[in-house]
């Protein structure tokens, strides 16, 4: 039998103990089909290195795929390679900005624009140099 957290809250039912998130350890605990499919959590002390993987979590056939994914990017590892490809590609970004900024002509030539400014601009200018070509 099956109980909702307010029903488990609520029943006299020997079984209502173990969907207590007091009795998980002090952890909070997440519903992930049934009272059973729950294994014991562990707070993790110190830095989160010591202690077994296993003891902090559900086996992995038992996580959906979205909690996978979730876990996976938590990491630091995932968090810093994945900051450092957005740096790379706002870098590039940037750089082709730049390169079309030095084609366009403005008054003075080197007159700082923002991105938006850059893109009209070379709007205009391709439809000046379409205008150009079809007289």
């Amino acid at each position: 039998m099956m109980l909702s957290p307010d029903q488990a809250a609520d029943s006299d039912h020997p079984s209502s103990a173990h969907s207590d998130p007091e009795s998980l350890g002090g952890a909070e605990a997440k519903v992930l089909g049934s009272v059973s499919d729950l294994e014991p959590v562990e707070e993790a002390e110190g830095d989160g290195k010591g202690g077994s993987r296993a003891a902090l979590y559900p086996h992995p056939q038992q996580l959906s795929r979205e909690e996978k994914r979730r876990r996976r990017r938590a990491t630091a590892k995932y968090r810093s390679a994945h900051a450092t490809r957005e740096r790379i590609r706002v870098e590039a970004f940037n750089l082709a900005f730049a390169e079309l900024r030095k084609l366009l002509p403005t008054l003075p030539p080197d007159k700082k624009l923002s991105k938006i400014e850059i893109l009209r601009l070379a709007i205009c200018y391709i439809s000046y140099l379409n205008h150009v070509l079809d007289v």
